[in-house]
């Protein structure tokens, strides 16, 4: 609910942008919205094939479906607002489109987490005791644990967006970002923001810490199983199971450490802009790539699929 001392005040802000350049709106708008396809094509591309192929209703393909669902999700919540701001030139956003645009950014992104550490978890089952993988990763508990962690990232940015939006904003309404993110949100705020900053660093903090340790724990019994193996053939096999997991933890992680754990004095907003611009419209786009390039059984799907146009094609003409 939004507080009326926020509405009488503010009723909209104005998003900075990535660039005032005029000469780089429109290469910018065309580089965002090729981008933004690629992610749409990409996204709901791996969802429909998981969907369609029956060998592909396993719990790894379930949760990557899951991931391409919430890729898309938090991407949408920026990318258009971003294209359209380069197009016409309007970075007007109302004070109900940031809080929208703030929840279901962070919501989503909240849920990736989560999945990213479940994928863990599932790589470790898989590799670590592939004779009880079935009766471990049974569909009634991946449901249950993908529902939960839906649940507990809205009721995370839930927490998350009320605690940025009671706060008052009446000096300006400038963001300098270009989205409504929490730090720039923060900055421009008149209220004393440091109950805010402390609720949003362990809203945060929790989140990371519990998917690192997550991931850190699954992936140290995987390394540990994989010493174990002999064969060379036993070696290859574990790492391409892991492989295309461990390059997006690498890159999701990586960036958001880029971000976040500089030195103060290095610390700028448009540091922030350009890490955000990766992880929150670029990531997206990579990450059907990564599984799709990676995974010889979503390379067999999408060949069997693109067979199936052809054909029907054929058929048509």
């Amino acid at each position: 609910m939004i507080p009326k001392e926020n509405s009488t005040v503010v009723t909209e802000f104005i998003l900075v942008g990535i660039t005032d350049d005029p000469q780089l709106q429109i290469p910018f708008f065309l580089v965002f919205t090729l981008i933004y396809l690629l992610t749409l094509v990409g996204n709901l591309g791996v969802i429909m094939l998981i969907l369609l192929n029956s060998r592909l209703h396993t719990p790894m393909y379930f949760f990557l479906s899951n991931l391409a669902l919430v890729d898309f999700g938090y991407s949408t919540a920026v990318t258009p607002k971003v294209m359209a701001g380069f197009l016409t030139g309007d970075k007007v956003i109302s004070y109900n489109a940031c809080v929208a645009q703030l929840f279901f950014f962070g919501g989503f992104l909240s849920v990736e987490t989560f999945l990213l550490a479940l994928m863990a978890y599932d790589r470790h089952a898989a590799v670590c005791k592939p004779l009880h993988y079935t009766n471990i990763m049974t569909p009634r508990v991946c449901a249950w644990i993908v529902i939960e962690s839906y649940v507990f990232g809205f009721l995370e940015v839930s927490v998350h967006t009320w605690n940025i939006f009671s706060l008052s904003f009446c000096r300006s309404n400038v963001i300098d970002h270009f989205f409504c993110d929490a730090t720039p949100l923060l900055a421009l705020s008149c209220s004393e923001s440091n109950r805010s900053e402390m609720v949003l660093f362990l809203l945060v903090g929790f989140n990371v810490l519990f998917s690192n340790l997550v991931i850190l724990v699954s992936y140290l019994f995987i390394f540990v199983t994989i010493l174990r193996v002999h064969s060379s053939e036993g070696h290859q096999k574990a790492f391409s199971t892991c492989a295309s997991h461990l390059t997006s933890v690498s890159i999701f992680y990586g960036t958001g450490a880029f971000m976040y754990l500089q030195p103060g004095s290095r610390h700028s907003m448009s540091t922030d802009k350009m890490a955000s611009v990766f992880y929150a419209i670029v990531i997206p786009m990579l990450n059907p790539l990564i599984y799709s390039l990676r995974n010889k059984e979503i390379k067999r799907a999408l060949k069997k699929a693109v067979g199936k146009a052809k054909s029907s094609l054929r058929y048509i003409f």
